[in-house]
């Protein structure tokens, strides 16, 4: 029991750390709206995992992996959602180099409440986690009776993981944030939209 919980620790924390999309959203959403902002993505997709937790153990995760074009309008909305942060992101950056100019304003910034919903939309509408909760997840439940609880156990294990790793991300892109020049953010921005656009490009071209 002990060793089947370490290796799911030990692979979750490779899954968790690897950047992807709800990383590269995180430091957008820092680099907007600051700490509390990157903060509350973070929190926006522990309760997506949340979500993909409880959906999984009902059984419902499976079904939408079993059904091609469910899972392929699935994919598809979620890789949409990622290119338009992307752009969002993108155009942020072109503000921000017109807001040099007499008369032009930055722009707002993102608040806490639109990064957490972005956080929670972002982490639905992504396939990889439908699949890592439908096909990897149930091989570390234990069976029986206690195979419910022990499913949720984990999958709830996994979603404070990402909440620390995430809010600790948050807050070192932050503490940089106030030390960059606006030139710099400006690219970073523009580095976060692609990265964005990039994986929205990725999952919509991906089988599976």
């Amino acid at each position: 029991m002990l060793e089947s919980l370490a290796a799911f620790v030990a692979l979750s924390a490779v899954v968790i750390c690897t950047p992807g999309q709800d990383t590269a959203l995180t430091v957008r959403n820092t680099l907007s709206g600051g700490r509390r902002s990157g903060i509350a993505t973070a929190a926006g997709v522990a309760l997506g995992l949340t979500t993909w937790t409880v959906a999984a153990s009902a059984g419902v995760v499976t079904l939408l992996s079993a059904s091609e074009p469910a899972f392929r309008a699935f994919k598809i909305a979620g890789a949409a959602y990622l290119v338009c942060l992307g752009a969002q992101s993108l155009y942020a950056a072109m503000r921000r180099q017109a807001a040099r100019r007499p008369g032009l304003g930055h722009g707002p910034e993102i608040t806490p409440t639109r990064a957490l919903r972005q956080g929670v939309v972002s982490n639905l509408g992504n396939p990889k986690i439908a699949l890592f909760f439908a096909s990897l997840l149930p091989q570390f439940a234990p069976g029986g009776h206690a195979g419910l609880a022990g499913f949720l156990g984990l999958g709830f294990l996994f979603c404070a993981m990402t909440l620390a790793w995430l809010t600790l991300y948050a807050i070192a892109v932050h503490r940089l944030r106030d030390v960059l020049r606006a030139p710099v953010r400006r690219v970073l921005d523009a580095l976060t939209g692609l990265v964005l656009i990039g994986l929205g490009i990725r999952i919509a071209a991906a089988e599976r």
